[in-house]
């Protein structure tokens, strides 16, 4: 109830606000504040009227379509890009408007930037693009969708992560499952030499364990420290995710950089049933 008041409340502000504006800059606000609650007809007044600049940003950086496509208002994404909004336009951040599409899951947003020529590899100051944000947050069917129109399921960021990883790490197995099918690499390695299967047990995701291994995970790789799927998930005291990865062949001998084996490290951390289990 409290939304739909502020909404009311902005709306019924708008038309003042149009008349009441000095300069450049409360204009750009009017503008942002009409494309928040997708008010087309004072949009319309302030770029003809007011000749407010189609992609006044915000301090921040963030501009109306922008603001539009995170509010989910495609008929005013519509007409903004029908002004001429800057589809590739970035926030401080390095944010887009498909990265925004993406990360609210707004799947005839996404389509509309694409068709509209929104840059599918743009990445943040982070590194990540919008199938990378849209997988650390499990939505599959934007996730399919930018693979289909050309995502590179092989894209890493600033710490060498692949989307495959990143949704992997956040127990997502749908968006794993998606990205493998599309070419993503699940054996891929991170700057720590950690593979996907490797974070997912870490993270007691078992789902995405058992995902991985169908789709030709190595269950013996290690990472830098030289700790495997296996040691992660008895460090946590997992045992569904110790007993999968023991029914695809995990080694129990294997030792890491300390040279302790999954069993040793389980007993160091409480857990006697999964030590038992490693014996």
């Amino acid at each position: 109830m409290k939304f739909f008041i502020i909404i009311f409340t902005l709306m019924a502000a708008l038309p003042a606000a149009v008349h009441a504006g000095d300069t450049a800059d409360d204009a750009g606000k009017e503008l942002r504040m009409a494309a928040t609650v997708g008010e087309n007809e004072t949009i319309l007044k302030l770029l003809n009227e007011k000749k407010v600049r189609v992609d006044e940003p915000s301090k921040f950086g963030k501009t109306p379509l922008m603001i539009a496509v995170e509010n989910d208002n495609l008929d005013t994404v519509t007409l903004l890009l029908n002004r001429g909004a800057n589809v590739n336009k970035r926030t401080v951040a390095g944010c887009t408007a498909l990265t925004f599409a993406s990360e609210n899951g707004y799947p005839g947003i996404v389509a509309m930037l694409l068709e509209r020529g929104a840059d599918i590899s743009a990445r943040t100051r982070s590194g990540w693009d919008s199938l990378m944000i849209s997988a650390q947050y499990g939505i599959s069917d934007i996730v399919e969708q930018l693979l289909f129109r050309g995502a590179d399921p092989k894209a890493v960021d600033k710490n060498n992560k692949t989307a495959l990883m990143m949704a992997a790490e956040k127990g997502h197995a749908d968006a794993v499952a998606m990205i493998a099918k599309w070419g993503g690499d699940v054996n891929a390695r991170d700057k720590d030499s950690a593979t996907p299967l490797i974070l997912a047990a870490g993270e007691g995701h078992d789902d995405v364990v058992k995902v991985l291994l169908d789709n030709g995970a190595d269950v013996n790789a290690q990472d830098a420290l030289g700790a495997t799927a296996l040691m992660e998930a008895a460090e946590n005291g997992d045992e569904a995710t110790v007993k999968t990865l023991l029914a695809a062949g995990a080694d129990k001998s294997l030792k890491d950089s300390d040279g302790k084996t999954a069993a040793d490290i389980a007993k160091e951390s409480g857990h006697d049933k999964i030590a038992d289990l490693l014996k």
